[in-house]
């Protein structure tokens, strides 16, 4: 049986123009300078960092690939650790933000003696200028709020996020962003911003940091190495997947049909939700205009969400508000972060819909989960 895949915010299926350009790449090492082999891998590599550049709207010595948005997010958020030496050491971070960014400002506490100052979301998951104000101080190097949230789909309003912060960095996860809004000029926005790949139709395991110009020489690296990309994030980059992502953003760069579609679909699977009678209420913004297109994140009522998905497969991929934390699934953090109850948040699924899906499967989901829930309460 073919699976409706309804989890686009998880991963999205790689697009055939991206495979087309990974498969033309041949082979050579990009940082080999001695040949005309290592000349044309260098030189694909630099194409591919001109074009993530551009769908920021940024300069391509301000782009640095890295392994994926998790170690973007490690690199933006460990990377500031030298500045308490200059007084520096709090990190403020919003209360929903992804994993990544929650465990990176721990490590920056516990390893290097950083304060962590939280910052409360309002019940739509929207992060206001007051509550980033209210979280920093004359010690705060960073502030690190998602551009997209990836449970619920806010996008924030990052230009008063940015007006909020003073002379701190502001750092955005924006691995949600490319399929969700028009990126251009959001580099302008924010000091550091982390990207990827196969959350916008390209390949896994390559991700990419933009660091401003302005700030690079402070930020310390991860790891250490030959010193390639200024010694930032050495390492010797794997030239097909930056040709994909460089070819993903080329893509995402021009996708307002896309995100339109998906929006379209988006609002069917809801529609037909309470065509059939399903109770459920929308967890997020009620404002579509500041949601991803594709997200759906659904609270039903006294339905064990992983009971449900369980019962779904094979046919309907989707997800849950649940995340595997040390061999224990606990209630989703974002999810509490807006006020929700840990029975709620248990309650809660998140549909991710993309433009490459089609009208009569976001239909058949929707019956599909509505059967499913009708056996559990059976």
């Amino acid at each position: 049986m073919t699976s409706i895949y309804l989890d686009n915010q998880s991963t999205s299926p790689i697009d055939e123009q991206v495979l087309e350009m990974m498969r033309s790449v041949g082979f050579g090492n990009p940082h080999s300078s001695e040949h005309s082999v290592g000349w044309r891998a260098s030189a694909l590599v630099e194409t591919a960092r001109e074009e993530v550049a551009s769908l920021i709207g940024a300069d391509a010595d301000e782009i640095f690939f890295t392994s994926g948005a998790t170690e973007a997010n490690n690199l933006a958020i460990l990377g500031i650790r030298r500045f308490a030496l200059q007084g520096k050491d709090n990190v403020a971070r919003s209360n929903i933000e992804h994993k990544s960014v929650l465990a990176a400002c721990d490590a920056l506490a516990d390893e290097y003696g950083f304060r962590v100052s939280g910052i409360e979301a309002d019940k739509q998951g929207f992060i206001l200028p007051r509550a980033v104000s209210a979280a920093i101080d004359e010690r705060t190097a960073l502030i690190s709020v998602a551009l997209v949230n990836n449970e619920i789909g806010t996008i924030q309003d990052i230009g008063a996020i940015r007006n909020a912060c003073g002379r701190a960095i502001l750092h955005c996860d924006a691995a949600q962003a490319p399929e969700a809004m028009a990126m251009k000029g959001v580099a302008d926005l924010c000091d550091m911003l982390s990207l990827s790949a196969h959350k916008m139709r390209g390949p896994m395991g390559i991700g990419a940091l933009y660091i401003s110009r302005s700030i690079q020489r402070n930020i310390a690296p991860l790891m250490y190495g030959g010193g390639q990309q200024n010694g930032i994030r050495p390492g010797t980059l794997p030239v097909h997947l930056c040709v994909g992502m460089g070819a993903a953003s080329r893509l995402a760069e021009n996708n307002a049909r896309e995100r339109a579609h998906a929006a379209l679909l988006r609002d069917e699977f809801i529609n037909e939700l309470r065509k059939i009678g399903l109770p459920f209420s929308l967890n997020g913004p009620s404002d579509f205009t500041r949601r991803h297109p594709g997200n759906a994140n659904l609270h039903l009522l006294n339905v064990d969400a992983d009971q449900l998905i369980g019962l779904l497969q094979p046919s309907l991929a989707i997800s849950t508000g649940s995340a595997c934390t040390s061999g224990t699934i606990e209630p989703s953090h974002v999810l509490m972060g807006i006020g929700l109850t840990p029975d709620q948040a248990s309650s809660s699924i998140r549909i991710s819909i993309s433009a490459r899906n089609k009208r009569d499967e976001v239909i058949a989901a929707s019956h599909l989960i509505a059967a499913a829930i009708g056996r559990l309460q059976c």
